[in-house]
């Protein structure tokens, strides 16, 4: 590797954990704030505030990481600038384009470094993060749990066990409930291919029922629909929307692709956010030549640049944000809307850099 190569990478790197730490710090200035009223209703210990912000760091970085990207390009070009550097660099005839190489080399390490702890650092930390929020502070404990993309619950008569492909309707795919006596020997067995739940009634279609006679057989129905009278309703074993959120890159995507328990949620999920963590590098394409195109019209201060370059970043999020909108609505397939804004952006981000270059 080049002395070039080297130096240009530990400019940006120096400069990228500089506005990691400094907007972390930030976030967790506000946030501890934000939520020390809650803690405090809730008779818990600053000791406990400041473990959820520990855990919540983790979150943190994964939710900044894209921003700072581009920020630590923008601020190493323009140090670079600041000391001529830039302009001895294009005097002795290196293209732009081979300039940004090592930052854009650096950039791709942060952001692998960043898949790695969200595939095995933030789902722990999410769930502790989630036990502490909701169940310690806002005393929301879940009744249920997910295992393998099904559903459980132990309502007061049995067990329920079902797929839920969409969070936001009271439908369900292979649906069961098991009955069993005080010796825990089954008593009742409910399966169907489908639940609703609608006007405060169960509806069960395309399924059988077993019940335990008196010598111990088992009778079976078979039924095309039957409305039993379930003790419990959806909304008190549902497993909260917040515990998807939990699951690893893997699961999501296992989740997402078996066919016995795909769903919507988890394949949305899943581009939702592998694709936040890929923002950065499309931004910092984007934000070097327009940051290149401010100092060549307003000055070589970076007092203008870095706000057009936040700017930028917003403006993106929020496409981003947008498409994520259509995609739960499903007007958009998951992979669409969570990757097009990159594409945009890399193909703009080019077409200014090789224009700028020229």
């Amino acid at each position: 590797m080049k002395l070039l190569d080297r130096y240009l990478m530990a400019q940006f790197a120096k400069n990228l954990a500089l506005v990691i730490c400094s907007l972390l710090a930030i976030y967790m200035l506000v946030d501890f704030f934000e939520r020390l009223d809650h803690f405090l209703e809730a008779k818990q210990t600053i000791t406990l505030a400041v473990k959820f912000l520990l855990l919540k760091l983790p979150f943190m970085y994964v939710q900044l990481i894209p921003v700072c990207i581009l920020l630590a390009g923008v601020i190493t070009l323009g140090i670079l600038n600041h000391h001529f550097e830039f302009m001895a660099l294009m005097a002795s005839g290196i293209s732009v384009i081979r300039i940004m190489r090592p930052l854009f080399i650096t950039a791709a390490i942060f952001t692998l470094l960043t898949v790695s702890i969200g595939e095995w650092v933030l789902p722990p930390t999410t769930a502790a993060i989630d036990k502490i929020w909701y169940e310690d502070v806002l005393h929301q404990i879940s009744k249920g749990i997910i295992r393998d993309g099904r559903t459980y619950f132990r309502g007061t008569e049995g067990i329920y066990s079902f797929i839920r492909p969409n969070l936001g309707k009271n439908e369900f795919s292979n649906f069961s409930f098991a009955a069993y006596d005080a010796e825990h020997g089954l008593t009742t067995l409910l399966t169907a291919e489908s639940a609703t739940w609608a006007n405060g009634a169960w509806l069960l279609q395309n399924g059988q029922q077993k019940v335990r006679t008196g010598n111990g057989t088992f009778s079976v129905t078979l039924f095309k629909t039957l409305t039993p009278a379930f003790t419990e309703q959806p909304e008190e074993f549902f497993v909260p929307p917040y515990k998807i959120e939990e699951l690893s890159y893997t699961k999501l995507l296992k989740q997402a692709m078996d066919s016995k328990v795909a769903n919507h949620e988890s394949l949305l999920e899943f581009h939702r956010r592998f694709s936040y963590i890929f923002l950065g590098i499309p931004l910092l394409l984007l934000g070097i030549p327009v940051m290149l195109s401010v100092h060549k019209n307003k000055g070589r201060d970076l007092a203008l640049a870095i706000p057009v370059s936040c700017g930028m970043a917003f403006a993106a999020w929020g496409a981003w944000s947008a498409s994520q909108s259509l995609a739960k609505t499903a007007i958009l397939p998951p992979g669409i809307a969570s990757w097009s804004v990159h594409l945009l952006t890399i193909a703009l981000g080019c077409f200014l850099l090789k224009r700028h270059n020229q």
